[in-house]
């Protein structure tokens, strides 16, 4: 491909896109009446890619710095990592937005659009992925191999077969009611992990984020059931006391962080059990609870004023509905991600939880940073029991579920608290769980799924790190050639400018040592 000649002229960054996406769509249709539908996208996504790289030198204020401004283009590690890591996102785009999409339009339809996407995704990341992201990619793919091979090892040494295990898991997480309830769980289990992420962006460890939501969907869910008011209202005033109360949680354990120097582990894992009393003792019949059946209690149920409505699951081939409350979901993703990286406050937070002491020295209240990090970390935590409340059950009873919070732990963690790898992470996880279900069905124990997150989450956690710290040594080590070579570069234009023998100064005229023996002459 490096041999055929390129034109000399360069190449606006909207006309290469629109050529890639041109190619790899049009590719995949023409081969798609000859081939099977996911071999002509790769097929199609691949020539976009080569067309990508092929043109990536005539695009102006494309590829090649890093996001320390170290240069990576035509490096080692580019070469064998980033190029390779973008093309298998690349395929892997295309090849998951055509299945989504073949669950509501027709096949031809489905991979023409999954083309464009993959093309797209081509362009974007040949031209923007860094080495670092890259190395992030390439830690969270060894951890999915070796949880793989973990869980695989685990069902052949108890005699059951891992493949076949695998495919069961697979067919069944994929069926269209299994994909509604992915996405629902999915939706609760991001707002528990952007909970914890907040806090561990300022190396805090929120661990009370189980007892914070559970506590606010117990209020919120009283003051749904015993104040009626009209639509959207409702809906405020439950979400705006959900937040309040989950704020106001883990503000204690902020308040004596700042205050008394206690750990916010060990005062939000006693926070969680006093939350666990206290809902303990508020739901009962002699306060805040009713009778719902025989064996259950809780909060009166919500009239239909305050519940939220479902977007209709048929594009997906389901009767079920999805959460309404996935928009709220991806606003406080949004908001997440604007917060750290668009305003002050997100890079004080930031900056805080690299060195409270540089922070200090800079100006920044630390003891204020701690305390509102773990308010606004508590304020996301009281949503979390929100889209069950207001999508499913409509009341706080004795089987509202619990233990979200030390789900978002791990997420957190495997999403590396950034607010897209947490969307993924939570997709999985809810993924595994739901898959899960069926193999109780063919007598094989339903724990393979525990087994399998938790070992992704150590081996994500471990290998991340080390793929990290030889990533920034690397990313050092180009930044100090660059440097060196720069510095070599102006040094000899220096020597070439002023001549250092004769002594002569720039006009021509000799300089006379003074009596202190210090050169003469304004050149010098």
């Amino acid at each position: 491909m490096s041999r055929i000649p390129r034109p000399d002229t360069g190449l606006p960054a909207p006309a290469a896109l629109g050529a890639s996406l041109a190619l790899g769509t049009l590719l995949t249709v023409v081969l798609d009446t000859a081939l099977l539908w996911w071999v002509a996208l790769v097929i199609g996504v691949v020539a976009a890619f080569a067309a990508v790289a092929w043109t990536g030198p005539l695009v102006p204020g494309g590829r090649g710095t890093g996001a320390v401004g170290a240069r990576e283009e035509r490096t080692v590690l580019h070469t064998t990592l980033v190029v390779p890591t973008a093309l298998v996102l690349s395929v892997v785009s295309g090849l998951l937005t055509a299945w989504f999409l073949d669950l509501s339009l027709v096949e031809p339809v489905a991979a023409a659009l999954g083309a464009l996407v993959g093309s797209a995704a081509a362009f974007l990341l040949f031209h923007r992925l860094s080495t670092m992201l890259a190395l992030s990619f390439a830690a969270v793919l060894a951890a999915g191999v070796i949880a793989i091979a973990v869980t695989a090892a685990v069902l052949y040494f108890s005699g059951i077969p891992p493949l076949a295990t695998f495919d069961r898991m697979v067919e069944y997480g994929t069926r269209p009611d299994s994909l509604v309830r992915v996405i629902n769980d999915g939706t609760t289990y991001y707002l528990a992990a952007v909970a914890v992420a907040i806090g561990f962006k300022m190396k805090l460890f929120n661990i009370g984020v189980d007892g914070q939501y559970r506590l606010a969907a117990l209020l919120a869910a009283a003051v749904g059931g015993y104040l009626v008011l009209p639509p959207v209202l409702s809906q405020i005033v439950i979400i705006v006391t959900a937040v309040a109360v989950g704020g106001a949680w883990a503000g204690i354990a902020g308040y004596l962080k700042v205050t008394r120097g206690v750990s916010e582990v060990i005062s939000t894992i006693m926070l969680n059990s006093i939350a666990t009393g206290i809902t303990a003792y508020l739901l009962s019949t002699d306060r805040l609870a009713v009778e719902i059946s025989t064996n259950n209690i809780g909060t009166p149920p919500m009239p239909e004023s305050s519940w939220v409505p479902g977007i209709p699951a048929g594009f997906l081939g389901s009767d079920d509905r999805i959460f309404g409350f996935v928009f709220l979901a991806v606003a406080v993703g949004v908001g997440y991600w604007v917060m750290l990286n668009r305003t002050r406050f997100g890079f004080e937070l930031r900056a805080t939880g690299e060195s409270q002491t540089a922070a200090e020295a800079s100006g920044v209240n630390v003891r204020k940073m701690v305390f509102l990090s773990m308010l606004f970390s508590g304020m996301v935590a009281g949503l979390v029991g929100l889209p069950q409340l207001l999508g499913s059950s409509y009341y706080y009873a004795l089987d509202f579920p619990t233990g979200i919070g030390f789900i978002g732990i791990a997420i957190a963690l495997l999403g590396r608290n950034h607010p897209v790898g947490i969307v993924f992470a939570s997709l999985f996880w809810a993924f595994l769980s739901q898959a899960s279900g069926i193999l109780p069905f063919d007598g094989i124990p339903q724990e393979i799924a525990v087994i399998s997150q938790a070992t992704i989450v150590l081996t994500v956690v471990v290998v991340y790190e080390v793929v990290h710290r030889w990533g920034r040594r690397y990313q050092q080590q180009q930044i100090g050639k660059q440097l060196g070579t720069t510095a070599g570069s102006t040094t000899q234009e220096t020597e070439t400018v002023s001549p250092v023998h004769g002594g002569g100064s720039a006009d021509g005229e000799d300089t006379v040592p003074d009596s202190d023996g210090k050169r003469g002459g304004e050149a010098q």
